[in-house]
Formats: C-alpha cells, sequence, structure tokens
C-alpha cells in the first residue's frame, strides 16, 4: 500500500517507517523534508498543498505538542482524506490528554468522557470531535476511521521521563519516591508497531481505541527494572511523602529536575484498558509484555553510554 505519515520524522514515525518499509511505499509529510532510508518522499507542511500528494491508501496522522498542529492540521488532513481514494485513516490523539484518571483502582477505558484541562489535552480532544463529528455528518462510509490513545510510549531512542529515572538509578543514587505506590500503563513501540499493521491488514471496525501494554507498573518496580538493565542494585527510600511534595514545589520554582509536573508523572495511578483494541484485532495478548519492552528501552540508553 501507499501510506501517507504525518509527522513522520517524529518519534513514533521514525519506528512505523521502520516497521513498515518492508511490505509499504512510505510518504511523509513534517515541518521539514530531509531524505531518509525508507521514505519515498517527504512533503513540507510549509511547501506543500495537499493536493501535491499523490493517492494514498492509508493516512496516519501523527500530532505533537502544538495546539495548531493538533487541531488545524488535523482538520486539513482529515479533510484531505475524505476526498482522496485512501480508505483508512489513523489519527494518534493520546489516553493521558483526553482523560485523567484519579485513583489506583480506577481503570480508564474508552467509554470515559474526555476531561482533560491543559491546552495539550484541549488540542486533542477538539481535533476527536472534528473528526467524530465529521464523520457522523457523512454517515456509512467505505471508508474506515481510527482514534487511537495510546497512553505514555517508550522505546529505543525515546527521552523524558524514563531517561531521567534512568539517570537517577545508574548514577547509584537513591530513589527517595518509594513511599508513592502507584500502578501506571506503558506503551511499548513495538506493540504500538503492532496494532497499526493489525489496523492495515485486518478488518477491525471504525472506532476510538486505547493501546496500552497488557501489565500496569508501579515507578518502584520501574526501578528495580532499570536495576536490572543496568546491573545496579536497587536502592529504594520510603521517604516521608509530604517532605518529597514539599522539594518538589522548591523544584519548580528553582527549576530543578524534580518538579512537581515530573512527581506527578511518576508516581501518579493512570490504568488503562487496552481489551478493545485486542479483541478487535483477535488477539489474547500483546507480543510484547511491559518488562520486556521497558528493558529494551532501558538497554538502549545503556548503549548510548
Amino acid at each position: 500500500m501507499n501510506i501517507l505519515i504525518a509527522g513522520i520524522h517524529s518519534f513514533v514515525g521514525y519506528n512505523l517507517v521502520n516497521a513498515l518499509k518492508r511490505d509499504h511505499s512510505i510518504y511523509g509529510v513534517d515541518v521539514l523534508s530531509p531524505k531518509k532510508e525508507g521514505i519515498v518522499k517527504t512533503f513540507s507542511w510549509r511547501d506543500v498543498s495537499m493536493r501535491d500528494i499523490p493517492e494514498m491508501d492509508v493516512v496516519i496522522h501523527l500530532t505533537g505538542a502544538d495546539f495548531n498542529i493538533n487541531t488545524d492540521l488535523t482538520k486539513r488532513i482529515f479533510d484531505h482524506f475524505l476526498e482522496s481514494s485512501a480508505k483508512r485513516f489513523i489519527f494518534f490523539s493520546s489516553a493521558e490528554a483526553v482523560v485523567k484518571n484519579g485513583g489506583p483502582k480506577k481503570i480508564v477505558t474508552e467509554e470515559l468522557l474526555p476531561n482533560a484541562k491543559d491546552p495539550y489535552g484541549e488540542s486533542k480532544i477538539k481535533a476527536e470531535e472534528y473528526i467524530r463529528k465529521v464523520c457522523q455528518t457523512i454517515g456509512e462510509m467505505s471508508k474506515r476511521v481510527y482514534i487511537l490513545r495510546p497512553c505514555l510510549i517508550h522505546g529505543p531512542g525515546k527521552t523524558g521521563n524514563l531517561n531521567l529515572l534512568y539517570s537517577v538509578v545508574r548514577k547509584g543514587i537513591p530513589w527517595p519516591l518509594g513511599g508513592f505506590e502507584n500502578r501506571r500503563s506503558f506503551t511499548s513501540v513495538d506493540n504500538l508497531c503492532f496494532v497499526i499493521d493489525g489496523l492495515l491488514t485486518k478488518d477491525v471496525p471504525s472506532g476510538i481505541y486505547q493501546i496500552g501494554d497488557d501489565e500496569a507498573l508501579s515507578t518502584n518496580e520501574m526501578v528495580t527494572i532499570i536495576c536490572e538493565a543496568t546491573g545496579k542494585h536497587a536502592r529504594i527510600w520510603k521517604l516521608n511523602r509530604a517532605l518529597m511534595e514539599g522539594c518538589a514545589t522548591v523544584g519548580s520554582v528553582l527549576h530543578l529536575p524534580l518538579n512537581r509536573r515530573r512527581l506527578r508523572k511518576l508516581t501518579e495511578n493512570y490504568v488503562v484498558s487496552n481489551s478493545k483494541i485486542k479483541m478487535a484485532l483477535g488477539i489474547e495478548r500483546m507480543p510484547v509484555s511491559a518488562r520486556e519492552g521497558l528493558l529494551k528501552t532501558i538497554r538502549s540508553f545503556e548503549g548510548k553510554k
């Protein structure tokens, strides 16, 4: 198939190209348009009109942190899809952006109403609303439209909070947040690419699908896995929670690595159900376990040292 990936030079785009290039012709749209192996051509958002893009079978839209990209460009590329001969449209939203989980026993499902309050989450919601509204207006289509809500995606080459956690453990610094008990879902990029391949090759109904690994992990479990990958001894301190929250508040003021936002990301509960997408794909389990995926990501950090 001919596949167009908007945001192709992102972390997810890079992995999708590697996963799909053997069997498909991959085109891209992005801010920059360098030549890269596995990509037939990348069109620049700034320089190209949608009419310049050849006919595609599939359009995959990876959006970023910018409000205009998440809303205005989503409308533009979705309208292009509707007018084209492409049969499948895959829009990457975010589980965390559209629904905030409030407790350790709550599991986020596709049925929960979006209620994100930050600009990033609101932009995702608006993009989702536009796609759903247009689909309802059109009614039954021969085209398939998928809105995906992956939780935190990780894999080799991905930085972020996992990299911060890795840096702390690798230096032998005791993990001071052992007093926070939490469970959190992640998405291995290998599982993500597996899902995309399934959406391209199987008869999956249009709809909203959450994506995540089968198991949720606590931050303390993540520290233990990082220690296993790096050959370090796990040192987890259960310091007073109020003390650590105070340190994070100071960190926000002084722009330190541990601030209130990072503390929340590292210790909050966020468990996502992936039952709907597994049922749609006809599988019982994702191919990569949460532990296996995390080990692969951490070992990629080791390879950079």
